[in-house]
């Protein structure tokens, strides 16, 4: 009877120790369910923000580019028509941003629910 696990229940067990037991758990799952997932969250918003600049920076390069090609390879478009290159690139950023923004908005969570229906 020494070493039984029952001896806690019936010599000498106090509330207090109990209760100071209940509150390391209830401190422990609160810190394992909802700091530690929020770390890892952190980490996953700093690379997306980070990649989110950097396909920024590279998307308004690639429209640079296409500005400078258009304005090099075409030169009926200098004089009165200098504005053309402009607007083009203008609506083909115009579309990149759209079909940016159409497909953040149908994200696979849609989709999921579709295929759950």
């Amino acid at each position: 009877m020494k070493n039984s696990p029952w001896r806690r229940f019936l010599w000498g067990a106090s509330l207090q120790h109990d209760l100071d037991e209940l509150k390391a758990i209830a401190i422990r799952y609160v810190k394992e369910e909802t700091v530690k997932p929020l770390k890892d969250l952190w980490r996953f918003v700093i690379w997306g923000a980070i990649g989110s600049v950097f396909v920024g920076f590279g998307a308004v390069l690639l429209l640079f580019g296409a500005l400078r090609y258009l304005q090099w390879q075409f030169p009926v478009l200098d004089g009165s028509l200098s504005w053309l290159p402009y607007v083009i690139v203008a609506v083909l950023a115009l579309v990149v941003i759209g079909l940016t923004a159409w497909r953040i908005v149908s994200g696979t969570a849609k989709r999921r629910l579709k295929a759950a229906k």
